[in-house]
């Protein structure tokens, strides 16, 4: 793909976020694809990724995802994106909150003919649960010895 077919990639994926549509995002996957996800473990196909997707805009139905930047070198994309929303689903278990949720979260992807053939997300998800109420911060500060 030429960085503009990768842009134009891109831009359809911000569109789909921006319209909250699982299965429009789940498309920009090779049938063989392999995500790894720290909220979904490995993910193989669109199905699994689509699910995670499902999971992710029920839970948060006002989630916004926001690309900070991008850098593309060949068949490999890495894009930083901040996702936010309001916890007002369920989410893998843990009811809703009413919490805002706010995370940076890199998307290190591998692209072939014009899919995702292999995607891994890197995001604090113990940062999103801290945010949701599910766990406490513990205070920084030093030893306590």
């Amino acid at each position: 793909m030429t960085r503009e077919e990768v842009h134009a990639f891109l831009q359809r994926q911000n569109a789909a976020w921006a319209a909250h549509d699982p299965a429009a995002l789940a498309r920009a996957y090779a049938p063989h694809a392999i995500v790894t996800s720290p909220t979904g473990g490995v993910l193989e196909g669109p199905a699994d990724v689509e699910r995670i997707f499902r999971k992710w805009l029920s839970a948060f139905p006002d989630l916004k995802f926001q690309s900070d930047d991008v850098l593309i070198d060949g068949d490999r994309v890495v894009q930083i994106a901040r996702v936010s929303g309001t916890h007002t689903g369920e989410f893998f278990g843990v009811g809703p909150t009413g919490r805002k949720v706010d995370v940076v979260c890199a998307l290190l992807m591998t692209l072939a003919d014009g899919l995702i053939v292999q995607e891994r997300r890197i995001l604090d998800f113990t940062g999103v649960l801290i945010q949701v109420g599910v766990l406490k911060a513990r205070p920084g500060g030093g030893n306590s010895a």
